[in-house]
């Protein structure tokens, strides 16, 4: 007996959902590691004491600001007490902000309460809605801090998003929004990092590749991803066969301070890119591993 024609596999059906399977595949959403998709602790509902401190005012003022290491020689190894006292009051509301939305995540994530999650989304979207920090006037050290606090929100927030919890269920518009600003903030964090000469890519560098890896699962964009990837790739090509960086042996007297600031960025994206099946980790010879 005949198979009936309408239902006999061909190579050209096979051919078709074979190349579904690929795209599925390939268009698989971002992941970042394990421990991100972990639970509220303990949903408390009885008597607190939290609240919600004032949000500081969104930062957007060209982000010009002057470094503790003013007027030092080339190995920017000496501190200016007086530059660094102006920089900290001169940055006060983005460090405020971002170490804000770190502890009150954390504060959540261990307790649960809504109160808490409003204060966090809060934070973000106020600053969000302000276009806080995407100022295209900048310096040096002004673009550093535009970094350090993406990769500070971004991170705390991928607890929120990822979580099995699922605490942004009903808050779809106010995940929209830190979305969106989040991804402006990459983009242009993307511009300032990119392109640099060699013996200009060091420890900064991988903090900003860092924070547009987590903003890359955050938003679940590829091209972030594949950004945050080939900077590690030069920064693990940086490492020397000894385990050390040339461009932080150049700090002196706090080159083993840099070197030690240096590994945590590569060894988060590293984690991530291996969550999202890229192992990064033979790269120049198991450079990260000679780093550590």
């Amino acid at each position: 007996m005949q198979t009936p024609k309408l239902i006999r596999p061909t190579l050209l059906s096979m051919a078709i959902l074979s190349s579904m399977a690929w795209a599925t595949g390939a268009s698989a959403a971002l992941v970042p590691p394990k421990g991100y998709d972990a639970p509220i602790e303990k949903m408390k509902t009885g008597d607190h004491n939290f609240s919600c401190e004032a949000i500081p005012k969104p930062y957007t003022d060209k982000l010009v600001f002057r470094s503790k290491y003013e007027g030092s020689d080339k190995a920017r190894a000496t501190l200016n007490a007086v530059s660094e006292e102006a920089f900290r009051d001169a940055t006060k509301d983005i460090t405020t902000l971002e170490r804000g939305v770190s502890k009150v995540v954390m504060q959540y994530m261990r307790d649960g309460r809504p109160e808490q999650l409003d204060c966090a989304l809060n934070m973000m979207t106020t600053w969000a809605k302000a276009d806080a920090l995407e100022s295209r006037e900048f310096n040096h050290t002004g673009k550093s801090m535009r970094k350090w606090a993406l990769g500070s929100m971004s991170s705390a927030y991928l607890r929120l998003k990822f979580s099995e919890s699922h605490p942004l269920a009903n808050r779809q518009q106010d995940a929209k929004i830190i979305e969106t600003w989040f991804s402006k903030l990459a983009d242009q964090v993307v511009s300032d990092w990119s392109n640099l000469p060699l013996e200009k890519i060091n420890n900064h560098s991988y903090w900003a590749a860092w924070s547009v890896m987590a903003t890359a699962v955050a938003t679940n964009r590829q091209d972030l991803f594949d950004w945050a990837v080939k900077e590690y790739k030069v920064a693990a090509n940086q490492v020397d066969k000894d385990g050390f960086l040339p461009n932080e042996m150049k700090r002196r007297q706090r080159a083993l301070s840099y070197h030690n600031y240096a590994l945590p960025p590569l060894a988060m994206i590293a984690s991530f890119a291996q969550a999202n099946g890229v192992d990064l980790r033979p790269e120049n010879n198991g450079a990260l591993k000679r780093l550590g």
